[in-house]
This record gives C-alpha cells, sequence and structure tokens, in this order.
C-alpha cells in the first residue's frame, strides 16, 4: 500500500481539451486576477494614506482585501500557469502548500467577516459604547485572533490531511488542491479522522453564521426606529455591502461542499469552484467602494495622484494611529439621543444633526452623530 510520501505530484483537472480554449481560459483568469490585484491593491492603499479612513470598520476592510488577495493569489496562477503550458501537473509539496494557504486565507476570511459584523452591530446598536468597545487595541487584537485562528485551522487540516495513506491514484478532480478530492483518494478509514475534524469546523462555521445572523437581526430592528430617512438610509448603507459579502462567501461555500450528490459533476465542480475561489476576491472591492463615498473619493485620490501627479499625493501624510480616533460618527436611534439628553449630556442642534460628546473610560472624547 503505497501512502502519500510516495507520491511525487498531482494531476489537476483541466478546464478544456482543446488548445484554444486553454488559452481562453487563461486569458480569462489573467484578466480576473488583475482586476482583484489592481481593487483590492486600491482599496489597501487608500486606507493606509488617508488617515480620515482610520476607523476600526476600514480597518477590517484593510485586512479583508488582503485576505482576498492572498487567497486569489493561492489558486489562479497555478491554473494560469497549467492553461498556458498545457500541463495538469502540480508538485506534492506544492499541492501541500496550496491546501495550506488556501485554507488559512478562507478560514481567517470568515472569521474577519464575523468580526465586521460584530462592528457594524456595536456601530449601529451600541454606538454610546462604540469607542470603548472598538478602540485601538480592541481591534487589533479582533484582527490578530481572525488571522490566528485561520492559521492554526489550516495547520490542523492540512497536517490531517497529508498524513493520510494515499492509495487511490494522483488525479484530483478540481482546478487546484482541495482537501474533499485529497480525501478521494485515500485507501484506508485514517480519512475519517480529518471528516471528523471537517463536520468539527462545519460547527464553528454554523456558530459563526448563527452570530452574523443574529447581529443582523438586531441591526434592523435599530435602524428600523429611526425616525429620519436619510439616518436610515445611511445605516443601510454602512451594513449592506457587508451582508452582500457574507451572503456571497456563505452562498457559494454552502453549495460547493453540501449540494446534493445526484447533481454533482467534474463541470458542475468545476464551475463552482471558481465561484467560490475567484469570484468573491474579485467582486469584494466592488461591492465595499460601490455605496461608499468616502472610500471612493480616497481611491480617486489614489488614482490621480499615481498617473496624473508627480507632486505629493493629496491624500494627508499626517500619521495617526491605526484605529484610535476619538472622534467617530454614529449613526443613533432618536430614543438614545432623548436619554442622553436626560442624562445631562450636552447636544446643539443644527441643520444637519445633533452631536452629544462622551467620554469613554480611557479618557478619550467621542463625538456622537445624531440624524
Amino acid at each position: 500500500m503505497s501512502n502519500g510520501s510516495s507520491i511525487s505530484h498531482f494531476l489537476l483537472l483541466v478546464f478544456a481539451d482543446t488548445r484554444e480554449l486553454q488559452l481562453l481560459h487563461f486569458w480569462l483568469f489573467l484578466g480576473i486576477y488583475l482586476a482583484a490585484l489592481l481593487a483590492n491593491g486600491l482599496i489597501i492603499t487608500a486606507i493606509a494614506c488617508d488617515h480620515h479612513l482610520h476607523t476600526p470598520m476600514y480597518f477590517f476592510l484593510l485586512n479583508l482585501s488582503r485576505l482576498d488577495l492572498g487567497s486569489i493569489s493561492t489558486t489562479v496562477p497555478k491554473a494560469m500557469a497549467n492553461s498556458l503550458w498545457d500541463t495538469r501537473a502540480i508538485s506534492y509539496t506544492g499541492c501541500a502548500a496550496q491546501v495550506f494557504f488556501f485554507f488559512f486565507l478562507i478560514s481567517a476570511e470568515y472569521s474577519l467577516l464575523t468580526v465586521m459584523a460584530y462592528d457594524r452591530y456595536v456601530a449601529i446598536c451600541q454606538p454610546l459604547h462604540y469607542g470603548t468597545l472598538l478602540g485601538s487595541r480592541a481591534c487589533v487584537h479582533m484582527a490578530a485572533a481572525a488571522w490566528g485562528s485561520g492559521f492554526l485551522n489550516a495547520v490542523l487540516h492540512t497536517a490531517n490531511t497529508f498524513s493520510i495513506p494515499l492509495c487511490q491514484g494522483n488525479a484530483l478532480d478540481q482546478f487546484f488542491c482541495e482537501i474533499p478530492q485529497i480525501l478521494k483518494l485515500s485507501c484506508s478509514d485514517t480519512y475519517l479522522r480529518e471528516v471528523g475534524l471537517l463536520v468539527l469546523s462545519c460547527f464553528i462555521v454554523f456558530g459563526c453564521f448563527i452570530f452574523i445572523v443574529l447581529s443582523y437581526v438586531q441591526i434592523f430592528r435599530a435602524v428600523l426606529r429611526i425616525p429620519s430617512e436619510q439616518g436610515r438610509h445611511k445605516a443601510f448603507s454602512m451594513c449592506l455591502p457587508h451582508l452582500a459579502v457574507v451572503s456571497l462567501f456563505i452562498s457559494t461555500g454552502i453549495f460547493a461542499y453540501l449540494k446534493p450528490p445526484s447533481i454533482s459533476s467534474p463541470s458542475l465542480d468545476l464551475v463552482v469552484a471558481v465561484l467560490y475561489s475567484v469570484v468573491p476576491p474579485a467582486v469584494n472591492p466592488l461591492i465595499y467602494s460601490m455605496r461608499n463615498q468616502e472610500l471612493k473619493d480616497a481611491i480617486r485620490k489614489v488614482i490621480s495622484w499615481k498617473f496624473f501627479s508627480h507632486d505629493k499625493p493629496p491624500i494627508s501624510s499626517q500619521v495617526t494611529p491605526w484605529v484610535s480616533r476619538a472622534s467617530q460618527s454614529v449613526l443613533v436611534p432618536q430614543q438614545e439621543m432623548e436619554k442622553m439628553e436626560m442624562r445631562g449630556f450636552t447636544a446643539e442642534g443644527t441643520t444637519e444633526y445633533r452631536t452629544a460628546t462622551t467620554r469613554s473610560r480611557n479618557g478619550e472624547e467621542m463625538e456622537l452623530g445624531f440624524r
């Protein structure tokens, strides 16, 4: 009985048999990959350079763009190389590295999306505690926890998967190395260990999903209590991009791994794999920037400085600590504003909004906006 150590390489699934279609897939993937690199790179640069975007929401968005860049770079370049050079092979070490990095980045991204749901919940439902619950240190700790949980999850699954004896050949029915496809090559019951770990991971994923759903239930209840239509519109604009990204991420993943075996086929599995591994990193920047005027303005400044100016960038170069801005503009329902006024907070009315100043536990002042 052979095991994984006797396999020098794996054979990946090809997109097409004819050379013309292989080159077509190469150019298509190249376009998607370059678009993802450009879009995520612009978001990272804009957030890093513009101190107005040094807030918790944009800090998490920057980390999300980094994860998207990593995940699409794990699978697409190898697929493009195989299509260009008319080959299917990937080395055993390369396959293990691909499994590790893809599982690491996807797990970390899902954890980060859960953290971003908490950020939106606090911003909408508990705005008076926003500066306390999501200060600089708390944001860094939550982002590090997301990355760390993804890393540990990837180490556990990769080590367990590649310790399983394989004797069913070396051909994978996928265009990149994927754990379920590798388990199909197992020739002993030891693969049940990895199945058990995958089931445990599914329970954790389901727990995060329940947390996200409950967070948005509370968010929508709070938003619907805001009397101003403009305030409700702003609140929905803050939350809908994240909700769209989560929906895309979860729906494609669920269909990929939980679809009925009766409708499964290599071609369908290939299309679904592209949907959940390639499409989200490419469209996430578009989703987040479509209704976000602040981000669009910052990206426009980056582009204008990069391509049309030889002077210093128009974006402020002022050095400010990440997510440490004490002044946060937060939407607060009318009921919360009335409670603050009853408790003695000062509020001044303007035609646009009313502000109140409160002090967080660490002594920083935070300005709250009431639509």
